[in-house]
């Protein structure tokens, strides 16, 4: 009696609140959990019935490692999407463990940047899992139209995309056509091998296709007309065709009437009378994008003027005219997107003609648009206070004073570049006041300082991303007012900024969603600094301490054991040495090492670290190594799916930013 009485005791006094909550209450909780990738790993971790809870929860499975592949789909029965772009060696033994255990469950597969798999394991996948709907075998160079008659056993694929996929030709994409009808989304991106014969195939049999990608196929108007009587495509990718001229254009009756977003980038062949019959009936098109195409000239423009439909326009790396500029201006449509980064012959008299017609817009990008001036940006200001981000790299002749008018007109920015511009403190006070800014990129700003920086940083408090890269004026007192009042800082660049020191990175420190490091050519950092980062963001995934001198192993050690996440990192003239590189193994998740100029570094402290380092996929390499090392280690390691990437460079010497910076008088 008293040993129930001591049970009843026990079942009371471990009752928890979670145990009122059915399972579907519990998952609902566990979806708030996707911030931080730990968060599901800690709760699995609280007891075993969580532990059961969050095995049946998951849904998507990211897996670093293949030859984990076995007990972690045993722990995750229920997964639905599996992303093994992390795992660069699958092969056909492991394609057939996922689909044996996954089977009818498994609805999408990402194998785009895995290798060393077949048709075998690919007819697996398609046979045993049934409703499998996305596939990516994108750079998967070495598959052939086997692969392709495998793909086609899976009958309700909808998605597929086949990017680089070189060695298939018609045959296999007909066999894909004739099996999987159920189409919506395919990418042929630079299919070599596929002509018209297949796309005319892909169209004839795969009516329910809504999105097409054709980048840097060799075909010409033949497949067109069956193209353009999908009733339901909405995207279109056409970039780099060059078989299609305006001669096989203009034959076209009609163009495509479901059509959304046509993409004819570097289709230089093509001018606007090809255009005219392209997009005649185009009724729902809202995105066109020309980039490094045809010259942006008064007829073109006209060409395009009864699009009444259309949203956004990319015209990035044309040539463009004055009297061009000026008829998209005279469009009845308003436009809320237009790039016109890297264009010849954009000035202000067209430019501000066209934004002062389209008052709506909210994405401009005007990216070494290096004839625009004050007037310019006047025009902007006032007359699209509507926009969340603008893009003006490498505007040089923009004198400071304009950048004030930014601040003043335009608070709704969430993204702002003004990289390699005169912009200085005053203008960054004035920014301060786009509270909504979540982008800034200030690289080559030599005329700001710590007093404007500290004003964004108490300001613009949803900061997520940085760039401060050669912004020489910032030193620490700036970048402790960012991470003050930017706590949810996820990316910062201060490369080459040389004041930054220790204090940077332990204020740094205390914003933990923080990402992405690039602290290269900062040589008054040292380890104390960077063993701060690796306590205080554990998120902490990419790393750049190229160039810093102080920082060795004793910065390594702390690294290896907080930053968990980290999967990249620039090592290259720093005194990181065998012991410290040999450390950095215990971080399962590392995959990218660039190793260069490590005088520290011995023969063989790099074959240690490299054999014990498992998930490398990319490692830099000085090409002296290729020859101090054994033959056979290479080999090892590649067949592990690592790539190695020589380089013969010498050391290089640190530049002045202001020799090489881009000067006024460069483009007169």
């Amino acid at each position: 009696m008293s040993t129930m009485k001591r049970q009843r005791s026990d079942k009371a006094f471990n009752f928890t609140p979670f145990d009122l909550l059915t399972e579907e209450i519990v998952f609902l909780i566990l979806d708030f959990l996707d911030e931080n990738p730990l968060d599901k790993k800690s709760f699995s971790l609280v007891c075993k019935t969580f532990y059961a809870i969050e095995s049946r929860h998951r849904r998507t499975l990211k897996p670093l490692r293949s030859e984990h592949l076995t007990t972690i789909l045993s722990r995750y029965p229920h997964v639905t999407s599996l992303d093994l772009s992390l795992c660069p060696r699958i092969t056909d033994s492991s394609l057939n463990v996922i689909s044996h255990v996954c089977k009818s469950n498994l609805k999408s597969v990402d194998l785009s940047r895995s290798k060393f798999f077949s048709h075998i394991g690919i007819s697996g996948l398609a046979l045993n899992c049934s409703n499998l709907m996305e596939l990516d075998l994108s750079n998967a160079t070495e598959i052939k139209d086997s692969a392709a008659a495998a793909i086609a056993e899976a009958k309700n694929l909808e998605k597929l995309w086949l990017a680089r996929c070189k060695s298939i030709t018609d045959i296999g994409i007909g066999c894909i056509a004739v099996g999987c009808r159920k189409l919506r989304l395919i990418s042929l991106k630079w299919c070599l091998g596929v002509g018209d014969l297949g796309v005319g195939w892909l169209a004839v049999k795969c009516k329910d296709i809504c999105s097409l990608d054709l980048s840097y196929l060799p075909i010409t108007n033949k497949c067109l007309p069956a193209i353009l009587k999908l009733q339901h495509l909405e995207d279109l990718v056409l970039e780099g065709c060059f078989g299609i001229d305006d001669n096989s254009l203009t034959v076209l009756k009609q163009g495509c009437k479901s059509l959304k977003t046509l993409d004819m980038s570097s289709c230089q062949n093509v001018s606007h009378v090809g255009l005219l019959s392209l997009t005649s009936g185009a009724e729902c098109l809202q995105q066109l994008i020309l980039a490094y195409g045809s010259p942006v000239t008064l007829a073109l423009a006209d060409s395009l003027q009864n699009l009444s439909t259309l949203q956004s326009i990319r015209l990035d790396g044309c040539q463009v005219t004055c009297s061009g500029l000026k008829a998209i201006g005279n469009w009845c449509v308003s436009l809320r997107e237009l790039s016109l980064s890297k264009c010849l012959g954009v000035s202000d008299e067209g430019f501000s003609t066209l934004v002062t017609k389209h008052k709506d817009l909210r994405k401009l990008d005007i990216t070494c648009c290096r004839k625009i001036t004050h007037v310019s940006i006047a025009h902007i200001t006032n007359s699209c206070p509507s926009l969340t981000s603008l893009k003006m790299e490498s505007c040089a002749l923009v004198p400071r004073e304009a950048f004030v008018l930014i601040g003043l007109r335009c608070r709704l920015l969430e993204e702002l570049d003004l990289t390699d511009n005169e912009i200085d403190d005053e203008g960054l006070k004035s920014i301060s006041r786009c509270s909504k800014l979540s982008t800034l990129k200030l690289g080559i700003c030599l005329n700001i300082t710590d007093e404007g920086l500290s004003q964004i940083g108490l300001c613009c408090t949803r900061l997520v991303e940085l760039d401060l890269y050669r912004s020489v004026g910032i030193s620490d007192a700036g970048i402790l007012a960012v991470a003050h009042g930017c706590t949810g800082l996820e990316i910062i660049n201060v490369a080459y900024c040389g004041e930054i020191t220790d204090h940077s990175l332990m204020s740094l420190a205390k914003c933990p969603r923080l990402n992405t490091l690039e602290i290269r050519g900062c040589p008054l950092v040292t380890s104390l600094g960077l063993t701060s980062i690796a306590v205080g963001c554990k998120q902490l995934s990419k790393l750049d301490i190229k160039k810093c001198y102080n920082i060795n192993d004793a910065g390594m050690i702390p690294l290896a054991h907080f930053a968990q996440n980290l999967r990249q990192i620039n090592l290259s003239y720093s005194s990181v040495a065998d012991v410290g590189l040999l450390s950095l193994a215990s971080i399962s998740c590392l995959q990218s090492m660039t190793i260069l100029h490590m005088k520290g570094l011995t023969p063989s402290g790099l074959a240690s670290a490299l054999l014990a380092c498992g998930g490398l996929t990319k490692v830099k390499l000085q090409a002296c190594f290729k020859s101090m090392l054994p033959q056979p280690l290479f080999e090892h390691l590649e067949a592990r799916g690592c790539v190695f990437q020589w380089r013969d460079k010498a050391f290089q010497a640190e530049v002045d930013p202001k020799c090489w910076k881009l000067q006024p008088e460069d483009v007169q």
